[in-house]
């Protein structure tokens, strides 16, 4: 017996932009098309110099409107309002930091954009341009509007870029877009993040030595990041507590550094009335007791350190959470994973814990993907397939919200 199409009945536009990265939008017009949907095309006029709309229209076995007066009078200049009714999500991928700025602005001077105007129904934008350009303030202005507005924002990946340089940038390959497609749909009847404040922490810890030197783990912050832009993305007002990272702050999310157990323990208690919070911090367990104030010096013998516990910041917020709040930790682990969980989830009184096993291929610290199962309270369960991390992050929230 064949399994269901996951998209089959949906209607999506795909809008295409004027970025190198074009070229990814037939592959991704063929993988919506396997997964059953019906695909409408839509092109800016610089969409053009990148690919042809011959190329999309015949995988798609449609017209491919560009401009608000078209030539072809059967096309009429009203269509935008018509296609704008007619869709169960738009997805602009890629989105240039142009089409970006206009959407933001409310401008409409091609069929896209003025498509976007009149859609009723949600549109995901997925950016791709050059690393300076996607973190220059006027985009990520730009992005955080549009995430005010309602759009969902599925940010672009790092890697190398056309121009040479490598960095965030690379339009998501064309496979997790349509994971995250999947996700918007299937997440249609869920409810939104608008109005709620959403807490999560992110990265690793730094325990001081002395001056110069620290004790940490390899968290990066990518998973915790993922999370605080999903969210904002849903409507949420969002803080993000960061530890020590690379990373670049999600648009429209409110960020708050700390470099030790200490400081994220303050950061966390300050902001802990939020509606839900996500823990997704590796915070140290121990740190130094007694940190030097000048650089402890290279001697003959051995160094022996003692070091005092940090605060339990999940357990602690579980011990006074509020009513209505929902609480979400994470179990990173290396065997016996379920079974930590489990005892973690009930003893620091969670209302979901999301286990991730580092044993897995693609999971754990320093990776793009990850492949986690999320447990919870009352039981329930569920096995997320490996997916690239900002996929994760809308999972997490699509069951959690």
């Amino acid at each position: 017996m064949s399994l269901p199409l996951p998209l089959a009945g949906r209607k999506l536009l795909l809008g295409v932009c004027g970025s190198i990265a074009a070229y990814k939008a037939a592959e991704l017009l063929r993988l919506l098309k396997t997964a059953g949907a019906d695909v409408q095309p839509i092109m800016t006029p610089g969409a053009t110099r990148f690919i042809s709309p011959l190329t999309l229209g015949t995988l798609s076995g449609r017209d491919v409107p560009i401009e608000i007066f078209p030539d072809t009078p059967a096309m009429g200049w009203t269509r935008h309002v018509e296609l704008g009714l007619w869709a169960d999500l738009f997805v602009i991928a890629p989105a240039t930091a142009d089409t970006i700025a206009k959407l933001a602005q409310g401008r409409c001077d091609s069929m896209l954009t003025a498509t976007a105007l009149s859609a009723r129904c949600p549109i995901l934008v997925c950016p791709a341009m050059d690393h300076d350009m996607f973190l220059h303030p006027a985009t990520r202005a730009n992005l955080a509007t549009l995430a005010t507005y309602g759009y969902r924002i599925m940010p672009p990946e790092h890697g190398p870029l056309a121009s040479g340089l490598v960095g965030q940038g690379r339009l998501p390959e064309p496979g997790h877009i349509l994971e995250r497609v999947v996700l918007e749909l299937g997440a249609s009847d869920a409810p939104t993040l608008a109005g709620r404040r959403v807490l999560v922490t992110a990265g690793p810890t730094r325990e001081a030595i002395d001056p110069v030197r620290f004790i940490s783990n390899h968290a990066t912050g990518t998973m915790g990041y993922a999370l605080a832009a999903a969210a904002a993305a849903a409507g949420a007002e969002v803080t993000l507590v960061s530890g020590p990272t690379n990373l670049t702050p999600p648009a429209g999310v409110t960020t708050l550094y700390a470099e030790s157990a200490e400081d994220m323990t303050q950061a966390v208690f300050s902001h802990a009335d939020a509606d839900i919070v996500i823990m997704a911090a590796a915070v140290a367990d121990y740190t130094p007791a007694e940190p030097s104030t000048t650089k402890v010096k290279k001697q003959e013998e051995d160094l022996t350190l003692v070091f005092k516990r940090t605060t339990d910041i999940l357990a602690t917020l579980g011990a006074q959470k509020m009513d209505g709040q929902i609480l979400v930790g994470f179990a990173l682990e290396t065997d016996h994973g379920e079974a930590h969980a489990v005892d973690k989830l009930r003893r620091k009184n969670l209302d979901w814990i999301v286990l991730n096993d580092m044993t897995e291929p693609g999971a754990g610290f320093g990776t793009q993907t990850n492949k986690v199962t999320l447990l919870a309270r009352d039981g329930r369960r569920v096995d997320l397939p490996l997916m690239s991390k900002p996929e994760v992050a809308a999972a997490i929230l699509v069951h959690i919200a």
